[in-house]
C-alpha cells in the first residue's frame, strides 16, 4: 500500500510541468526539514557521481555524517552503468 502511494506521488510530481506550482504542491507534502534533507541528499549524490571528492570530504563539505554518504554510495552502486549515466545527465554532471 505504501509503495503504491509512493508511486502515485511520483507520478503526480512527474505530471506537473509548472515548477512554481510543483513547488507549492510539495510544500503541502513536505516539511521544511524534509525539503532540506532532500536538497542535501541531492548534493551528496551529485558529489558522489562527480567523483572529485572523497566520502570524508563530502561529509565535511555538507556537514553530514559519513554514514549518509556511505548510504548514498551504496544506493548508487545498485544502479546499472546506463542508469548512472542517465542520472549524471539529469544532474548536469559532465564527467563520464
Amino acid at each position: 500500500m505504501a509503495d503504491d502511494n509512493w508511486l502515485k506521488f511520483v507520478e503526480f510530481c512527474a505530471k506537473e510541468r509548472d515548477i512554481s506550482r510543483l513547488t507549492q504542491f510539495l510544500d503541502v507534502f513536505l516539511t521544511h526539514e524534509e525539503r532540506q534533507s532532500i536538497a542535501t541528499r541531492l548534493c551528496i549524490v551529485k558529489a558522489l557521481l562527480a567523483e572529485e571528492l572523497t566520502q570524508r570530504e563530502i561529509a565535511q563539505r555538507f556537514n553530514v555524517s559519513i554514514a549518509k554518504i556511505t548510504r548514498g554510495s551504496n544506493e548508487l552502486k545498485r544502479l546499472t552503468e546506463q542508469e548512472r549515466q542517465a542520472l549524471k545527465k539529469l544532474l548536469f554532471i559532465n564527467k563520464s
